[in-house]
């Protein structure tokens, strides 16, 4: 590994950091600790400082020693509705909220890319400093965008990097073009009409018909959606009835879609809403479908994966850096800022194979001075050509 040296320096700087935001997790559009943490360090630090963008999205400003071009680097800060079992001393403190995602160490990151370059400002040009709330599905991305974020700081480019628990620390993979999946998030309201469990003829039972809209929901993908297409249609809850003798009037599924071709979603869209029209009329009930699409198909311009790989080796070697061929079903809303400044996207592996998302996920702090090396890189190499 080549981390910066002065990174390394302040590497338990990083570490101290990132735990406290660890043991204080907030959820999407309420980072109000963690945004205030982000925006005194940047004051701290000498770099103009813009807050509530988005709501509680941060954005730093930080021009070279001369002129260049405007590089956006992005981290996202809001953590997830996951109680954690870790049994780390630095655990979350908030009940049911967990940095299950690693989004406490992309802020890190970030953190000691601005504060090395403050220091050194042996770069020209501009960084652009992006702290961006609720990427977990609450459009924290779009509402950046909506708060005119190019318009009040344009940016060229404009990067990002995930942590991705592989067990192989420093291992950066990219996938340049079609990278991650879109996503949409479906909620379908059944109501029926409900009756005492003893006399089910009376009812029209949402339970029932759930369960059946549940079954001819899958054959959507294995029926309708070419063997040769990656789509994901997955039903993640069902929600009806508070006692053991009630037969409930209505029922609520819930669930997702990752995609990655628009005319095939909307195909897949399309099918749902006849399903569910069909079932609603064979059973006399009422059905509505309310459909989110939450995060739109990430794409990595080629050029600048490529760049971004480049630079990525001179922090973790050659040797640990690869061209992904395979798409990610998970979704990722730098989506929505990758139409509208070309970039680049990169995961970066670290110690641990516990997933994401899982209650008893354990980032390796090791990735920390990596990550903020590849992200100083950036700026030194990018925003000076």
């Amino acid at each position: 590994m080549a981390i910066i040296p002065r990174i390394e320096e302040f590497a338990d700087d990083l570490i101290n950091i990132r735990r406290d935001l660890h043991e204080h997790p907030e959820l999407g559009m309420e980072e109000i600790r963690t945004s205030g943490i982000v925006a005194a360090l940047l004051n701290e630090w000498g770099i103009e400082t813009h807050t509530g963008i988005g709501k509680t999205g941060v954005v730093g400003v930080l021009n070279g020693k001369g002129p260049g071009r405007r590089i956006g680097l992005r981290a996202d800060m809001d953590a997830l509705p996951i109680e954690e079992k870790t049994n780390l001393s630095f655990s979350s403190k908030n009940p049911g909220v967990m940095h299950a995602c690693g989004h406490d160490s992309h802020t890190t990151m970030l953190l000691g890319a601005a504060r090395y370059l403050s220091e050194k400002r042996d770069f020209s040009g501009t960084a652009i400093f992006i702290f961006q709330p609720a990427e977990e599905g609450l459009g924290g991305a779009r509402a950046m965008l909506a708060d005119n974020l190019f318009e009040r700081f344009p940016c060229d480019e404009v990067y990002g990097m995930h942590n991705w628990p592989t067990g192989e620390l420093g291992k950066v993979s990219i996938k340049p073009g079609t990278a991650m999946a879109g996503a949409d998030f479906f909620d379908i309201y059944i109501r029926g009409f409900g009756s005492h469990a003893a006399m089910p003829q009376i009812s029209k039972d949402p339970i029932v018909i759930a369960s059946s809209l549940v079954a001819q929901l899958q054959t959507i993908v294995s029926r309708n959606v070419p063997p040769t297409e990656p789509l994901v249609l997955s039903v993640t809850k069902i929600h009806a009835g508070a006692a053991y003798n009630v037969i409930p009037s209505e029922c609520v599924i819930s669930g997702t879609m990752r995609y990655f071709d628009l005319e095939m979603a909307n195909m897949v869209r399309n099918r749902m809403k006849d399903l569910a029209d069909g079932m609603a009329k064979s059973y006399g009930v009422e059905i509505d479908i309310e459909n989110q699409e939450v995060f739109d198909v990430l794409v990595n311009n080629e050029d600048l994966s490529h760049k971004m790989l480049d630079i990525a080796s001179e922090v973790v070697g050659s040797e640990n850096v690869a061209l992904r061929p395979n798409v990610i079903a998970g979704s990722e809303d730098f989506a929505d800022m990758l139409k509208v400044v070309p970039g680049a996207y990169c995961n970066v592996g670290h110690g641990g194979t516990v997933p994401l998302h899982n209650e008893g996920f354990i980032l390796d702090e090791n990735i920390l001075p990596i990550g903020a090396s590849i992200y100083a890189k950036i700026i030194e190499n990018r925003a000076s050509v």
